[in-house]
This record gives C-alpha cells, structure tokens and sequence, in this order.
C-alpha cells in the first residue's frame, strides 16, 4: 500500500512561505521606522514598499514551487 500525502503544499512550500511572511512583516517594520512627517521619507515610500514586494514575490514562488519527485 502506498502512503500518499493529500496535502496540496509539502514541507518546502511551508517554509518558503513562512520566509515570505517574515519580509513582509519586515517591510512594513521598516515603513514605519520612517522618521520624516506621514512617512514620506526614503524607508516609507521607497525602501519598505520594495521588501513587501519582494515578500510577496516570495509567497507567490511559495505556492507554485513543486517538488521533484523522488524515484
């Protein structure tokens, strides 16, 4: 009998996608260490904003990277 997982992510995709909740939540740790008035500084409307969106590149990696299988 073969033991078959019925998860649709294995433990790869779980991980990349907890890297890419942390560069999130980073990026918006860093938009809110912007120290000009309304966040209108380098690291609110520059830096911050590019590592959301690198961590949503991330997530989007996350749900479509697939294992090889193993022969």
């Amino acid at each position: 009998m073969e033991n078959r997982n019925n998860f649709a992510f294995g433990r790869k995709n779980f991980i990349i996608m907890f890297v890419g909740i942390l560069v999130l939540a980073i990026g918006f740790v860093i938009m809110t260490m912007d120290n000009e008035q309304y966040g209108l500084g380098f690291m609110g409307i520059t830096l911050g904003p590019i590592v959301v969106l690198l961590g949503f590149a991330i997530e989007f990696f996350a749900i479509f990277y697939k294992d090889k299988p193993n022969v």
